[in-house]
């Protein structure tokens, strides 16, 4: 077949199947001095990308993994060099030398339009491949330090989302909303509206692309169970009362956009931004909430229940009982136990591996507010935490002594109410 070499406009007679030819492409790029034909070769290069099967984009994963790694005798020269003086110009030496070509390349892949994309959908692809090929490991942090950079808080965009956005931009809602399930238009017409906020973080080499996105209710009081949260509106006028009489906002869905971004933080960047804007928009707020799920616990209590001779035990039968949580007898009876063991459970010293999103929340800032029972009885909240539901409060003028506690000793600052519940299970 004919295709158009990289650095020459003179087409050329080759035999390289596909996979080859963005093999040799890569280590063209890699070569090239110049920016503008770096430019060229990365179009191509991504072309031929686009052009793969599953399991050519997996090899040439593969290849990029493996064959771009630092030069050995380089750096055992640097690092005998630092060993010998440790000065801090022999440390950078070794830096230099320790930094895989595969990260230059990387940036290089990413002069191509649309190359930003390409990678993050790259680094989504490897994630199923991690266990079974450990050595993709390598790739993916290369990977994650570069969106690291790339998408730090400087190039990041705050928007408001309403029913005015751009229709592309509302089914990516509905497409990413990760925590509760928005159910058709309708539904994210009422998330919309007048007595709803929505917020999304966005980059300039994505630009119809929401990175992370919140939802927040208007409310009056801390809200402790999602129906009415997601329940429809009384129309846009009782709408707009709602927002003008609400002292909190409460955030109660928080949903990552881009699978090739995980373990980029945006959180907690947006959180307190959102904060601000409504905190301008919305004086009368005086409290910032959020209503959370506690995905870890039924997990974490089940593992703990098998031991039969755990005194909580006898508890196992009732929880696999179908619809307990429907009858007022049998759901009364499990309310104080299941709540003082939640409490024990969000409590514990984040060195055990805590839940994650109260590991989000307390890592923030925020105080862990209130244990809310059944405050949502859908299947997957059943099926993670028995319907439970949490507050963590966002306090701007402890939102700093409360992150630096946690951070430094583990502390997780708690309000009297779920100290009595700890208290009452001793």
């Amino acid at each position: 077949m004919i295709l158009t070499s990289a650095t020459s406009n003179k087409p050329r007679n080759t035999t390289l199947v596909p996979l080859d030819h963005a093999k040799r492409l890569a280590a063209t790029l890699l070569s090239a001095r110049g920016e503008a034909s770096g430019a060229v070769v990365a179009r191509e290069l991504q072309g031929v990308l686009r052009s793969l099967d599953a399991d050519d984009r997996h090899d040439f994963q593969l290849y990029l993994a493996t064959e771009f790694q630092p030069d050995r005798t380089a750096l055992r020269a640097a690092a005998e060099c630092y060993l010998a003086d440790g000065t801090a110009e022999a440390a950078a030496a070794v830096a230099r030398a320790a930094d895989p070509p595969r990260q230059e390349l990387l940036r290089r892949m990413n002069m191509a339009p649309g190359g930003t994309g390409t990678l993050m959908a790259m680094r989504g692809e490897i994630s199923a491949h991690l266990r079974s090929a450990p050595e993709l490991k390598l790739l993916d942090a290369d990977l994650k330090h570069l969106f690291a950079s790339w998408f730090n808080r400087g190039f990041l965009e705050l928007r408001r989302i309403d029913w005015q956005s751009p229709a592309a931009v509302l089914e990516k809602l509905i497409a990413y909303e990760a925590v509760h399930e928005i159910e058709g238009w309708d539904d994210l017409r009422r998330r919309l509206a007048p007595d709803r906020r929505c917020f999304a973080f966005f980059h300039p080499a994505l630009p119809g692309e929401p990175l992370i996105f919140v939802e927040v209710a208007l409310v009056e009081g801390l809200a402790t169970s999602m129906p009415p949260l997601l329940s429809q509106g009384a129309g846009e006028d009782a709408a707009l009362a709602q927002a003008d009489r609400a002292d909190t906002a409460i955030f109660y869905s928080i949903s990552n956009c881009q699978g090739g971004l995980r373990g980029v933080s945006f959180g907690n960047f947006l959180i307190k931004q959102v904060v601000e804007e409504l905190e301008t928009e919305l004086p009368q707020l005086k409290r910032f909430s959020t209503l959370s799920p506690v995905p870890g616990f039924r997990r974490w209590l089940g593992q703990r229940l098998l031991n039969g001779s755990d005194p909580d035990a006898a508890l196992l039968p009732q929880l696999e009982s179908d619809g307990w949580w429907d009858d007022p007898v049998r759901s009364e009876k499990l309310r104080a136990p299941l709540l003082q063991l939640c409490a024990r459970y969000l409590t514990r010293q984040p060195s055990i591996r805590i839940d994650p999103v109260a590991r989000f929340h307390l890592g923030n800032g925020a105080r862990l507010e209130r244990i809310n029972w059944l405050g949502n009885t859908a299947p997957r909240a059943i099926q993670e935490s028995f319907g439970i539901m949490v507050n963590y409060l966002y306090d701007h003028d402890s939102i700093e002594h409360n992150h630096e506690a946690f951070v430094r000793d583990g502390t997780i600052v708690r309000s009297p109410d779920v100290d009595a519940l700890l208290h009452s299970a001793d």
